[in-house]
């Protein structure tokens, strides 16, 4: 290893160990070829059901659509966290937000007279210490930019500190909302940096609610005829479609720039959609049908996500991968494609999903966990999915409820009564793995008031 490369990871603190290669690394794939660029673009609160190549019957997102037809789109990919701050800290980690720390968005939701007390962020940042996905990247001669919401700490935790070269506008301001500005920034930067590879971390701001669109998009949806089901809310119809005309224009640089070959293109959520907002008031904005309810709770609903790759000579137009994964897939996943060594003194949850890109084998039943001992849309629970098996339980009073996902994704038929053997099962792998990562629980709640449980307060840790 030569001193420039030593001492540039003695910076980043991963020490010369790092040179023997963690198994999630491998030589750089395609070695003869460039490094393919990485446009990493994360939607805010985009459910499932969403997009119409998810199966939406009012909206219209061609464009991602289209990168459906050109990539790989997954049935069954979740985020970490049925909330942003936690699943973006699982992306640029690698590791559970239960391992993390950051098991909430930051700061967080807080009921002080509910019945048990929940835990907080054991930081309300992105730990420093944490060797992100764009240090690592970094490493392989990649520069990258973060462009957009970031919501995992502030200006002493800036993406500027966790590796990122260039950080573009954040917001939230009204441009923002209606993601123009960001696109702008990110096409400024892939013409600045066509010539080497690059990270883009592009992270909208859209749909999160409150709604806004361009005025003509909502006239157009307000004429539209609608189907007989579903929400179809007009104006969140056009804030998913002006999302996807600016994801066209991202998309159109890159080709107009002959970049298309080298650039691996992945769409994201990171939660479920949510409905309305956590207080109750407002309008209801979409569904995420036929999975079971919203962000903030570990149901389908709030964890499932859309999630499209597109990687010309790898990856099989129109392909579908149906296997489970997971937010904290994308660290190892990028590593092994770049070549890049994964930090020695730094556990990764994910698994690369390499192997499923290049269609080549199945995870063979894994299991994947959520954490989230919070009160938000539902009450603090935890979950373990493994094959076609999820198990929740709840920590108010220890219910447990087990679906099996292949006959009932609406998860509607609770099995837990019948099938106490599979249930016990998957309920000591979900205590054993919070216990592995150390995941913090909720306590009962000395303030516990039964006639004012439902009041929200102003979280502790709130500046």
């Amino acid at each position: 290893m030569n001193a420039s490369r030593r001492e540039f990871l003695r910076w980043l603190g991963l020490g010369a160990a790092t040179v023997a290669l963690p198994a999630c690394a491998t030589t750089p794939f395609g070695a003869h070829r460039r490094k393919p660029n990485i446009v990493f673009i994360l939607i805010d609160d985009m459910g499932y059901s969403d997009l119409p190549c998810y199966g939406h019957r009012f909206h219209e997102t061609p464009v991602i659509d289209r990168l459906a037809r050109e990539g790989m789109r997954f049935t069954d990919a979740y985020a970490a966290c049925p909330v942003c701050s936690p699943t973006r800290a699982s992306i640029l980690s690698g590791q559970y937000p239960a391992r993390v720390g950051v098991i909430d968005f930051i700061p967080g939701h807080w009921r002080p007279y509910e019945k048990l007390r929940v835990p907080s962020n054991r930081t309300q940042y992105l730990p420093l210490e944490i060797v992100t996905l764009a240090e690592t990247l970094k490493t392989q001669g990649y520069v990258s930019a973060m462009i957009g919401k970031w919501h995992l700490g502030g200006r002493d935790q800036s993406p500027e500190k966790q590796g990122f070269d260039y950080v573009g506008q954040q917001g939230p301001n009204r441009n923002d909302k209606r993601v123009t500005t960001l696109t702008d920034n990110a096409i400024e930067f892939v013409e600045q940096n066509q010539d080497k590879p690059f990270f883009l971390y592009l992270s909208h701001h859209s749909v999160h609610i409150p709604l806004e669109a361009p005025q003509e998009l909502v006239a157009k949806y307000e004429r539209k005829p609608k189907p007989a089901d579903g929400v179809n809310n007009t104006t969140y119809a056009a804030m998913v479609e002006h999302l996807d005309r600016n994801t066209g224009r991202l998309l159109e640089k890159i080709d107009e720039l002959g970049l298309q070959e080298d650039t691996i293109v992945v769409f994201y959520s990171d939660n479920g959609g949510l409905r309305q907002t956590f207080t109750g008031k407002g309008p209801i904005v979409t569904s995420n049908a036929p999975l079971r309810d919203e962000k903030g709770t570990v149901y389908e609903g709030g964890i499932r996500e859309p999630l499209i790759v597109r990687w010309p000579g790898v990856v099989k137009p129109g392909s579908t991968c149906n296997t489970p994964v997971s937010s904290v897939d994308f660290y190892p996943t990028f590593a092994e494609i770049t070549g890049a060594a994964c930090p020695a003194n730094q556990a990764l949850d994910g698994r690369s999903l390499l192997p499923l890109l290049r269609r080549k084998k199945r995870f063979a039943d894994r299991a994947l966990f959520w954490h989230y001992p919070v009160y938000h849309h539902s009450s603090p629970a935890g979950a373990v999915r493994q094959g076609d098996w999820k198990l929740i339980e709840f920590f108010e009073d220890g219910t447990l409820e087990l679906y099996n996902l292949r006959d009932d994704i609406g998860e509607r038929n609770n099995l837990a009564a019948k099938m106490p053997e599979k249930t016990g099962a998957l309920q000591r792998k979900l205590v054993a793995w919070r216990q592995s990562v150390s995941a913090a629980m909720p306590t009962p709640n000395p303030d516990f008031d039964p006639t004012r449980r439902a009041e929200w307060g102003r979280h502790p840790d709130r500046q």
